[in-house]
């Protein structure tokens, strides 16, 4: 009789430990994701994956380091969702290489020409990591850095980051939080909001590789952008901005009609194409803050998936993937070659603190640096 016991209850035991091994067995996300697959430490931090979910099925996959939006699926005309944007299956991806596939991007955006600029009568010099002028926060940007990142529900995250004074030659300490929020109308909100204990320079934006059709294979020059500027910002072979601001009316600039990507996209008549290989540009909206109307529209065609953007941003810098080169393998190991994706960054003016007459990018101890962008996802049947 206790024998018989003894062995129900080894076999009880055992059949509730396999149990709880096959509720514990990872399940991936829409995306195809696995959370293991962003478990790692480098040094004194860890790596992680966060999964933002809405009502109607929008999936949002973000990572802690660089506050990196890693997937981002929506419906497509027939219902099935599609990944959107350009990543990795693996945090190694992120690491191996340098890139800024979907990160947050400080402290200064874009480029600052030689790497020097002059604050209160203060010459600061920063860490080139370009020829000749620093670029996206310089070697170690904000795309480098691990945030702190807390979930107060399943639709929401809130990355939070100390950029210490001194850092890539940046002055003062700036406190980041970066909110990332999604609705019920499958749109994905960034609030940025930055102090500072000195004086400084800031421009803050996040960089998704967008491609609606879903499918990296496919290049995004058939898709159809909009774009609510009639002006861009002229630059140099180096992409430094010229310190002008023209006219994109008849030239292959012009966006304020939607046309495919592709249209003119090699026209060497334009020296912005020119000198980029594509488009690689910074465009000035011509209603800067308006949150009612999109800035931007894009749409793909085969998918029908729409991408609108608002922002409070003065401008958006346009950028179709001229220098991917096939040696980022991401996704079901896919190979990110040129014009697999485009990327759409809100921001202010590249090398402001250079050039006295684009809005002012300084921050004061005494003020709060405020940004948000949207960017909201339909269907075009």
């Amino acid at each position: 009789m206790k024998k018989t016991l003894l062995t129900f209850m080894v076999l009880s035991f055992l059949f509730v430990a396999c149990g709880k091994k096959q509720q514990e067995v990872e399940r991936p996300t829409a995306s195809g994701l696995y959370a293991s697959k962003f478990e790692s430490l480098s040094g004194t931090d860890s790596t992680h994956l966060y999964v933002m979910k809405n009502e109607t099925g929008m999936e949002v996959c973000v990572t802690n380091l660089g506050a990196r939006i890693v997937s981002v699926m929506v419906p497509d005309r027939t219902g099935t969702l599609q990944d959107v944007v350009l990543g990795f299956d693996h945090v190694d991806g992120y690491t191996d290489m340098s890139n800024t596939f979907g990160a947050v991007i400080g402290r200064y955006a874009d480029r600052i020409a030689e790497g020097k600029f002059t604050l209160d009568r203060v010459n600061y010099t920063l860490r080139q990591n370009n020829k000749d002028y620093i670029l996206d926060g310089g070697p170690r940007g904000f795309h480098t850095q691990f945030f702190r990142i807390e979930q107060p529900d399943s639709a929401s995250l809130v990355c939070t980051y100390l950029s210490e004074d001194g850092q890539e030659g940046f002055p003062g300490n700036l406190q980041v939080t970066v909110t990332y929020k999604l609705t019920g109308n499958n749109a994905l909100a960034i609030s940025y909001k930055a102090t500072t204990d000195r004086p400084t320079v800031i421009n803050l934006t996040c960089r998704p590789y967008f491609n609606l059709s879903g499918d990296p294979n496919k290049a995004i020059t058939d898709h159809l952008l909009y774009l609510d500027c009639s002006h861009y910002v002229p630059a140099n072979e180096l992409l430094i901005p010229t310190g002008k601001i023209e006219k994109v009316a008849g030239t292959p600039l012009d966006f304020t009609q939607p046309k495919a990507i592709g249209d003119r996209i090699n026209d060497t008549t334009s020296t912005a194409i020119r000198y980029a290989k594509g488009y690689d540009l910074n465009y000035v909206l011509n209603k800067p803050g308006d949150m009612a109307n999109p800035a931007v529209k894009l749409v793909c065609p085969a998918s029908g998936i729409c991408l609108e953007v608002f922002t409070t941003e003065p401008a958006i810098r346009f950028y179709t993937g001229n220098l991917l080169d096939g040696k980022n393998i991401g996704k079901k190991e896919i190979a990110y070659n040129s014009r697999a994706a485009l990327c759409l960054d809100t921001q202010h003016f590249p090398d402001s603190p250079n050039q006295g007459v684009f809005p002012s990018t300084v921050l004061r101890p005494d003020t709060v640096f405020n940004s948000k962008s949207i960017y909201k996802f339909s269907v075009i049947k």
